[in-house]
């Protein structure tokens, strides 16, 4: 069988019990939480007695015992049915769908500027450890990787949407302007610059260090004294010999880190304004909405075996005596 097809197939094997684990866990935490959606909803100001409480409850199916409605949201996975959001009135997968994509689009591109940028910076100052190249760069990944998140979006709008006006405040595109094509693609690129960066900086500098630690051990190898002794040059020690065998371990931390850059999605679209997931657990945590909250915690589930699979898999070409079991 072919290498890639069985990585695939094993992994989306191993798949189907970790989504088990995580339904499962997830609904039993989300029971033992005080309060329920009719708890919300009557807060929010809508009255009702004991027996309009009672009807509601029977109605959105709460009434029931915690044994009957796991078994009964479980069966109802198999057929991706996610359910029924009680805070918007539609159907979880519907809901969830409608905000993947934003939430996507910001994954996207802070994954692609932290990865390639923290690579590249890391070859950089790991080309000539101890130049005054490596320690400005590592003074600055030090200085990012200590900032939160949540501070870099708001400075980033205090200087570069407030004070500076390059970039739109918030927001994942232009209200009210009719945008198809290109122009639509350059609009939501310009609304995703603040957030990504906010995002992806911090990972950026992770990506940094480890990639000038891992040049800093490869410069050690016995493979890069016998690239020396060949008579080739230092540029192409650096980037075919030692570049390479340090980029294991940033590609292996892009796995790692993939659910707590789905984590942090949740602060930074509530700080930029942007309809994703992220905002959207926030909202059915406030409703008390468990179906909705359950479809966002299997949706990001999803993606993080999508993205440790696509890392498998670029692992295995980097080095093909790995062998992925």
């Amino acid at each position: 069988m072919n290498p890639v097809v069985r990585i695939v197939a094993r992994r989306l094997r191993n798949a189907v019990p970790v989504l088990a684990i995580v339904a499962i866990g997830s609904y039993g935490l989300l029971a033992l939480a005080p309060g329920d959606a009719v708890d919300a909803y009557l807060s929010g100001g809508a009255g009702g007695n004991a027996s309009y409480v009672a009807q509601l409850r029977q109605q959105w199916g709460l009434d029931r015992s915690f044994g009957a409605r796991l078994l009964s949201y479980l069966l109802s996975l198999l057929t991706l049915d996610f359910g029924w959001s009680v805070a918007f009135s539609r159907p979880v997968r519907e809901v969830v769908l409608d905000r993947l994509g934003n939430t996507l689009l910001l994954m996207s591109a802070a994954i692609a500027m932290s990865f390639s940028l923290g690579t590249v910076l890391g070859v950089v100052a790991g080309s000539r450890p101890g130049s005054w190249r490596d320690r400005v760069l590592s003074l600055v990944s030090l200085a990012l990787y200590a900032a939160p998140g949540f501070w870099l979006g708001l400075m980033m709008i205090v200087a570069f949407a407030v004070k500076l006006s390059w970039f739109p405040l918030g927001g994942i595109g232009t209200i009210g302007a009719p945008m198809e094509g290109l122009a639509r693609v350059r609009d939501m690129a310009w609304h995703l610059v603040l957030p990504a960066s906010a995002l992806g900086l911090v990972y950026l500098a992770l990506y940094l260090r480890l990639m000038r630690s891992g040049m800093v051990e490869a410069w050690r190898s016995d493979f890069v004294r016998t690239a020396r002794a060949k008579g080739l040059t230092r540029q192409r020690i650096v980037w075919r010999h030692v570049a390479r065998n340090a980029l294991l371990p940033v590609v292996t931390m892009l796995g790692l880190q993939a659910g707590a850059m789905l984590g942090g999605s949740v602060v930074i679209e509530s700080v930029f304004a942007i309809p994703g997931l992220g905002r959207l657990a926030y909202e059915a945590v406030g409703q008390r909405d468990v179906p909705l909250l359950l479809g966002i915690i299997l949706a990001g589930t999803v993606m993080v075996i999508l993205i440790n699979l696509l890392v498998d898999l670029a692992y295995a070409r980097l080095d093909p005596r790995v062998v992925i079991r």
